[in-house]
């Protein structure tokens, strides 16, 4: 084995021709000879020109890496090689012998090189060495002859290059492939130190980025590495890689990756999606990213357009809003061509008409051929029906906004696409700010059938009328953007290019079905059916509880959400917000009777002013028709919520302060009295809010100015609650006692 010297070297600045294009590296069943081919296409329509093949679950890539390749085999990939060739496509095969080479066995080293020599036969000039995601302990026979395991892996790939005569292009893939790996750090990895010291001048190596699916790859990262490899690096990019969560697609447009990298890098390869037809925008957006170099600045802005003033990136030379609207424009043509036999189906606005039972119809014609199958004869139907039968199923054609929407549902690892985000952000302000609801798994009340809007939400069940005109109005907006989901895959499926569509149906299904669920939810919360039914009955449909085992598990662990994109507080225990009704007066006593024996030194209730919060709370004193509500968990009641619309009667008899004072504070601005307690278990404060909000609103409802609360200055929790709800400010009442504390608010 040769054993280069370790004299040092400048970082690479060569003229060599920039790799840029695709590295089919994922995890799980490979592309097809058929779809390796077809990308060849794609590429040289692109300008991209290279493909690294480098299937890890092809079996003499990997696993059997020391196995010659069969005769049919070996046919399959001259003519695959053949094909990049005559797409001007640089093929590089890939090898990946490090689950269980021995370095140190001159076998081994022949096994290697007998297996490249087959492949050179084939055609392929190019080649690499991956030692990715392997064990780094090296056997006893290897530490014998090898201080270290970069050492062993260096002169191993030094020789093997050398063998096959220095080929132009000939990559190695370090086992450290991003800065997460190094140990400490990039600048003090002693394996980074030695791949870089040792390993040949005229091999590349490739480089993930910080992280193995790296989020941004700054300049400054680049550089980093670039001057301990002594060379720039090729970018393995993982940004669009799906093999790790068998429920994620990305769709996004490639992005966080400055176009002043390029002149820093050896190359850019994309290893995308698992699923090959979904790849169209990641490789789109790649070609058109590796255009945006100085020299090209003119004409990749003449067809981008400059960039909007708040694009994200703010790089000059390359926006990828507008790299994506390019995208799914060409990507459109791809789904309205038919990928059956017998020619390419076009579709033109000439096709589409509306019918007799008002959907638009596509009637779709295919070019002529010679042989076209029976079941995808897609010409005029010979059936007519009558006059009083069902008309003719007629799909809806896709559209530019459908597949905008598709690409916003399933963006980026580390992003949602701005329609996702919104409907995010409305999910979560519907729950929050529902009067009908405690939680994110709560129960809710039951109102009346029809769907609440901002004009229609009075007159449903009394308890309906607790959601505001705007909870109503954005109800109803994300509903229809719900519907907006629902159609897209209408559409989608009725696509004539199925096998986009097979690639794609698994994960639309599931987002389909995902947004159906969250409907159902904020319809319930706002009157429509009964309680949740799709998400609390007791013998629900397998839909209704989702992520089979994989699911179980993730709900029962604790930090189960903490890492989601859309941040939110977990909520787990299960709250009912009900009426107050005259069977619970002995709990609620229960309650403030314990709340009243809380804190340190609290004098009985004898010994305290008295209050009208604490005869409402007693029982003395009657809440206002509508103006009760009680708070149950799983152990009973914890909390409740007591208003009495009009508190001049009871202050008049209960208060020992200066009664004028205090009358014409209610007659005046506060003519309502509101008290409420949560037991200490109950650890959420929004459970408590919501039914303040939905207690307020019937308040209001009733024709009250204001409301008041009073409390004890002992009484923190609730202080503190009634401070941060943000709407309740103190308010200055002559001759209250020191130890007494009035809350208000107008409505």
């Amino acid at each position: 084995m040769s054993k280069p010297g370790s004299a040092k070297r400048q970082p690479q600045t060569g003229t060599r021709r920039f790799i840029s294009g695709v590295v089919e590296g994922f995890y799980g069943r490979p592309w097809t000879m058929e779809q390796r081919t077809e990308l060849f296409q794609r590429e040289q329509t692109w300008g991209l020109n290279t493909y690294l093949y480098a299937p890890k679950d092809d079996y003499k890539h990997r696993m059997y890496w020391r196995d010659l390749y069969s005769a049919q085999e070996a046919e399959q990939l001259i003519v695959l090689i053949s094909a990049a060739k005559r797409h001007n496509v640089e093929f590089i095969y890939a090898i990946s012998p490090g689950l269980d080479i021995t370095f140190s066995n001159p076998k081994e080293v022949a096994a290697l090189k007998r297996k490249l020599d087959q492949v050179k036969e084939f055609g392929c000039r190019s080649f690499s060495l991956l030692f990715d995601d392997i064990e780094t302990e090296m056997c006893p026979a290897d530490k014998q002859t090898f201080s270290s395991f970069a050492h062993a892996q260096v002169a191993i790939t030094n020789e093997v290059y050398q063998h096959l005569g220095e080929p132009e292009t000939f990559l190695f893939c370090p086992t450290d492939y991003c800065a997460a790996f190094c140990t400490p750090s990039v600048p003090q990895s002693s394996y980074l130190h030695t791949v870089g010291e040792k390993l040949l001048p005229g091999i590349d190596i490739l480089w993930t980025g910080p992280k193995v699916v790296s989020h941004k790859i700054s300049v400054e990262s680049i550089e980093e590495v670039s001057s301990v490899l002594k060379r720039a690096p090729v970018i393995w990019d993982n940004i669009h890689a799906n093999d790790y969560d068998p429920q994620r697609l990305f769709l996004g447009p490639y992005k966080d990756r400055p176009s002043e990298l390029i002149p820093k890098l050896r190359g850019v390869l994309t290893n995308p999606n698992c699923e090959f037809y979904p790849n169209f925008v990641a490789i789109h957006t790649l070609a058109t990213w590796c255009k945006a170099t100085a020299d090209l600045t003119v004409s990749v802005l003449i067809r981008l357009g400059p960039p909007s003033p708040g694009d994200e990136e703010e790089d000059p030379c390359y926006s990828p809003q507008k790299a994506l609207t390019l995208a799914l424009t060409d990507w459109l043509q791809e789904f309205l061509s038919t990928d059956q036999p017998g020619g390419k189906l076009e579709v033109t606005s000439s096709m589409i008409s509306k019918g007799s039972n008002g959907k638009f119809m596509c009637r779709l014609k295919k070019e002529a051929s010679d042989e076209e199958p029976m079941q995808t004869d897609m010409g005029e139907s010979s059936y007519v029906p009558g006059p009083d039968e069902n008309p003719l199923y007629t799909a809806e054609p896709l559209t530019l906004d459908d597949l905008k929407l598709l690409s916003d549902l399933f963006y980026l690892p580390y992003e949602h696409g701005p329609t996702a985000r919104t409907m995010l952000r409305e999910l979560d302000w519907l729950k929050n700010h529902s009067q009908a609801a405690t939680s994110e798994t709560d129960k809710v009340m039951p109102c009346s059938s029809s769907f609440l809007n901002a004009d229609n939400f009075a007159a449903c069940d009394p308890h309906s009328r607790f959601q505001s005109a705007e909870w109503c109005s954005r109800a109803q907006r994300f509903d229809d953007m719900c519907d907006a989901v629902v159609q897209m895959f209408n559409r989608l499926s009725n696509a004539p290019n199925r096998r986009i569509l097979y690639d794609l149906y698994n994960y639309i299904c599931d987002i389909k079905s995902g947004v159906g669920l969250a409907r159902a939810y904020v319809k319930t919360l706002g009157g429509q059916g009964q309680p949740a039914a799709q998400l609390m009955n007791d013998d629900p449909e397998p839909w209704g509880f989702r992520g089979g085992l994989s699911g179980e598990f993730q709900r029962m662990l604790p930090g189960h959400g903490n890492r989601d994109l859309f941040k939110h507080p977990p909520m787990t225990t299960v709250y009912c917000i009900r009426p107050y009704c005259p069977e619970d007066k002995v709990e609620v006593q229960r309650v403030f009777t314990e709340m009243q024996r809380t804190g340190e030194g609290r004098a009985p209730r004898t010994a305290q002013p008295p209050l009208i919060c604490d005869s409402l709370s007693a029982g003395d004193i009657s809440p206002s028709p509508q103006c009760a509500l009680v708070m149950e968990d799983d152990a009973g009641i914890c909390g409740y919520a007591l208003a009495l619309t009009d508190a001049t009667p009871a202050a008049a008899k209960t208060q020992v302060i200066k009664k004028q004072d205090l009358i014409r504070l209610i007659s005046e601005e506060f003519p309502s009295l509101v008290t409420s307690q949560v037991l200490p278990r109950v650890t959420d404060p929004s459970p408590a809010k919501r039914m303040i909000g939905w207690l307020l609103s019937s308040i209001k409802s009733s024709g009250s100015r204001g409301v008041f609360c009073e409390l004890r200055q002992g009484d923190r929790r609730m202080l503190d609650f009634y401070s941060k709800l943000g709407s309740f400010k103190t308010i200055q009442v002559s001759g209250l006692p020191q130890d007494i504390v009035a809350m208000g608010r107008t409505l």
